[in-house]
């Protein structure tokens, strides 16, 4: 999450899977965003926080560091 903006509509409906996984089965998820800034990419504050408040309740973060593999490996230099 976090490279491109989500319209209304699809932020609903992510926060549908998201809530209805809740606490029933296990869901991953990227971003490159930290979760001050999620409430851009919903649109909407409330709705990031709400989905924020589910992904850390029972989730694990794992946070990678270092050099982009990308980047390291590209072909154009």
């Amino acid at each position: 999450m976090g490279y491109l903006p989500i319209d209304g509509q699809g932020a609903r409906l992510l926060f549908r899977v998201i809530a209805d996984a809740y606490e029933k089965r296990s869901i991953m998820y990227t971003s490159n965003l930290e979760f001050s800034r999620w409430g851009t990419v919903f649109g909407d504050e409330q709705m990031a926080a709400a989905i924020i408040d589910r992904t850390v309740h029972h989730g694990r973060m794992l946070r990678f560091k270092g050099g982009s593999y990308r980047v390291a490996h590209a072909t154009m230099k």
